[in-house]
């Protein structure tokens, strides 16, 4: 997918000042790396900073997201942030067609795994899973984000 105006991807030259994007998002940890410096640079910008506690959310809906289109997505192909006034818009990119079946109806048992889904949508909101053309999917949030005290 080609990055659009205003979107950051990894492999995009139109990484945020001053934050150097990763060659290769290839881990939950680049991930959350990489979601983190742009929530930090762009999101909080000059004498603003952003709540700590709506950081721990973000990395979490990071990690969630990158680790199931890893393990259950048939691969990462993609991970884009866009800072929003809101807070931070995340896609991630996948190589598989399914749809999370916790899209249609959260689990109401755990049976050793499954809270990912729920999770992301406890802290994210305007949730879109989309098909890819050529093949897989994109799931798509925004993390809101608040200004912090400085």
């Amino acid at each position: 997918m080609e990055p659009s105006e205003g979107i950051i991807t990894a492999s995009s030259a139109a990484a945020p000042v001053g934050v150097p994007a990763p060659a290769v998002v290839d881990s939950a940890a680049a991930a959350r790396a990489y979601a983190e410096s742009v929530a930090r640079a762009q999101w909080g910008g000059p004498g603003r900073t952003v709540r700590e506690e709506d950081v721990v959310d973000l990395l979490l809906v990071v990690s969630e997201l990158v680790t199931n289109a890893i393990r259950h997505g048939d691969g990462l192909a993609g991970f884009e942030v866009r800072p929003m006034p809101e807070g931070l818009w995340i896609a991630v990119h996948d190589h598989s067609e399914v749809v999370p079946r916790a899209v249609y109806a959260f689990p109401t048992t755990h049976p050793g795994g499954g809270y990912g889904w729920p999770l992301v949508a406890r802290l994210a909101r305007d949730i879109a899973v989309n098909p890819r053309e050529g093949g897989g999917k994109t799931i798509s949030v925004l993390v809101p984000l608040r200004p912090g005290s400085t």
